[in-house]
């Protein structure tokens, strides 16, 4: 089993008391895929849900080279400033190729990850978008039961991983450039519809006029959108995170969304909603792996493979046998 393992109570306390090695580690158990471990971090977990879900979980997007790493290291700190414990979680569908390091995350962080009201974790490795999605929700339990009340989820991939964290987030946030015209071309409607706030960075020196032409831009074109459940209309605007300029702003229009939510009841039926969409995401993972685990499965499954390759049967017709063959072996 390799490193000695610390007991459930050892585990809860330490993260109640705060410890960041504790938590990493408990974060590290998570995402092990021996079954003792899986097991020991179930009953973690569950002695540490009822003192999770008090945080503001904030999601937060955009293209490469947008910036994200320089925004939140320069978002974290001034939250810290305002009496908050800042967390930030990466979710990277791709970090089972490029194996991202902690010390990675930590050099692209480093005003925030050396603070003591802080914490920086890297993304899961997972080779499938449904196990960094849940080892991602269990580490935010993990990080607000250890007293994180913003917990900052950044998107490190593209594609799929927007979609998975505006699933574990209570708002969510895209970073833009300025050039408005062609970027509103490349952004996909789905992204702008999930947005909550959309904002423009590397508004300084010569780039704040083409800043401001780019927030009515995109202004304009969320307009378009039809009214959110949320009833908070989603907001356009500039900051330099290089100058850390324009996070009040950001920050006040946060915690604006947040309590007219909660007064109008948004905020805990979409938590409800994740819940539930966290309990059928992982039936339909842990049905996955039961399924290409199964040894009548693997022993069956090159074949069929070959047959539907050769053209000689449907990939459907192949599917069917394959699943008969995992509810009722021989």
């Amino acid at each position: 089993m390799g490193k000695a393992r610390l007991s459930v109570s050892e585990y809860v306390k330490g993260i109640r008391d705060r410890k960041r090695y504790i938590l990493s580690q408990a974060i590290t158990l998570i995402e092990s895929t021996l079954k003792y471990d899986q097991q020991l971090a179930e009953e973690v977990l569950e002695a540490l849900l009822p003192f999770s879900g008090q945080s503001l979980r904030i999601g937060i997007t955009g293209v490469p080279g947008v910036g994200k790493s320089t925004f939140i290291n320069a978002l974290g700190p001034y939250l810290i400033d305002q009496g908050h414990r800042v967390a930030v979680l990466s979710v990277d569908p791709s970090s089972e190729r490029s194996r991202g390091s902690i010390l990675g995350d930590k050099t692209r962080m480093p005003d925030l990850s050396h603070h003591e009201a802080a914490y920086v974790r890297p993304s899961a490795t997972g080779s499938t978008l449904g196990g960094v999605a849940r080892k991602t929700r269990e580490s935010i339990l993990l990080c607000e039961a250890a007293g994180y009340d913003l917990i900052l989820v950044e998107t490190v991939g593209v594609g799929q991983s927007e979609t998975l964290v505006h699933q574990m987030v209570d708002y969510f946030l895209l970073l833009m450039l300025a050039g408005a015209g062609d970027e509103l071309q490349g952004i996909k409607r789905g992204i702008m519809e999930m947005t909550d706030m959309l904002v423009i960075n590397k508004a300084d020196g010569p780039n704040q006029s083409t800043a401001g032409e780019a927030k009515n831009e995109y202004q304009n074109a969320l307009d378009l959108f039809p009214p959110p459940d949320s009833k908070v209309k989603p907001t356009v605007l500039t900051c330099s995170a290089l100058e850390s300029s324009g996070l009040s702003e950001i920050w006040e229009a946060i915690q604006h969304y947040e309590q007219t939510t909660r007064e109008n009841g948004y905020f805990d039926k979409k938590r409800k909603g994740q819940r539930l969409q966290w309990l059928h995401d992982t039936i339909g993972q842990s049905l996955k792996e039961m399924f290409y685990q199964h040894p009548q499965v693997k022993y069956q499954l090159k074949d069929q493979e070959q047959a539907v390759l050769a053209g000689k049967v449907t990939p459907t017709r192949a599917a069917r046998d394959l699943i008969r063959l995992f509810q009722h072996p021989a």
